[in-house]
């Protein structure tokens, strides 16, 4: 048994094999459509969640599968005081795989020592959100035909983003990557990922600007600058309009630059760049599906 805590504990060859899997999800979904009759999935979700705890259940129910678990915290034993590791020893009895989303890093991980049956970690705190990343290679290869050989612009909060942290670790495995980190000073990548580019000898500069760096981009990672990772409302209000992604700045970037984002967006892509081709976060959106169905067969050894 295994569980998912961090996008690197696949190998690179593995995670090929699941977007093998995933790619051949997309082309013939009958093939799969009663893979997981009789299985059980748990969303466990400390945190609200819209896209991630969704797609996981949309993902479990198009396998034949069905759902159980809790969408907030209040609603979960946790408002009484039971740990992480007493409610999945629980889980462990109702279902045969959960889904764990928890504001405190490592809480997922608490939970897979303790469990009986397979955890994946979806987001904890500010640290790793390993199925958004997932997903984010997935449409990346879907839609690039590589995984490697780009450089990729990512815009946004890179201190707090937990999609920020696993993408980079993730992609810092293949070749040719060169990363542009787009933020204010104070919204700049922590201090370890930094070190680790370093150790990796990998090519990155980090900009302030947007505009300066637009053209040279094959892709584009925008996230969100997130209020619930803010001590006080005081730097969120300053700092959430940093950056907004418009016509004119898309004016400026490649002919197949893609566009990506994790959701939610507040208002840091306009909705006038909904229509251009080269944004794809809605399209991102249903290969998460795909992925999810993919890591779930593979846990639970089904394929």
């Amino acid at each position: 048994m295994r569980h998912l805590m961090n996008p690197m504990d696949f190998s690179v060859e593995e995670l090929e094999k699941l977007f093998d899997l995933a790619a051949d999800i997309e082309k013939d979904p009958e093939k799969y459509a009663h893979k997981c009759t009789g299985k059980k999935l748990a969303t466990c979700f400390y945190e609200p969640s819209t896209r991630t705890r969704l797609s996981f259940e949309s993902a479990m129910l198009n396998l034949g599968g069905s759902v159980i678990g809790f969408s907030d915290a209040g609603s979960s034993s946790a408002s009484k005081g039971e740990s992480v590791s007493d409610t999945i020893r629980v889980i462990s009895c109702f279902a045969d795989i959960c889904a764990m989303r928890h504001p405190k890093e490592g809480a997922p991980m608490v939970a897979a020592s303790h469990s009986s049956i397979p955890v994946i970690n979806a987001g904890d705190g500010g640290h790793q959100h390993p199925t958004q990343t997932l997903t984010d290679l997935l449409t990346i290869r879907s839609l690039k035909g590589r995984l490697c050989d780009f450089t990729i612009g990512i815009c946004g909060d890179l201190k707090f983003g937990r999609t920020v942290h696993s993408l980079v670790n993730a992609l810092s495995r293949y070749s040719g990557i060169k990363f542009v980190f787009i933020s204010p000073e104070e919204l700049r990548i922590p201090g370890y990922l930094r070190e680790k580019l370093w150790e990796n000898a990998l090519t990155f500069e980090e900009v302030i600007r947007l505009e300066d760096v637009m053209s040279k981009l094959d892709l584009l990672y925008m996230t969100r600058v997130q209020r619930e990772r803010f001590f006080n409302e005081e730097d969120y209000v300053r700092l959430k309009d940093f950056y907004i992604l418009n016509k004119a700045k898309m004016a400026l970037a490649k002919e197949d630059c893609l566009v990506l984002h994790p959701l939610p967006r507040v208002n840091e892509i306009s909705v006038e760049v909904d229509s251009d081709p080269r944004a794809v976060y809605f399209k991102q959106v249903q290969y998460g599906v795909y992925v999810r169905m993919a890591l779930i067969l593979t846990l639970l050894e089904l394929v």
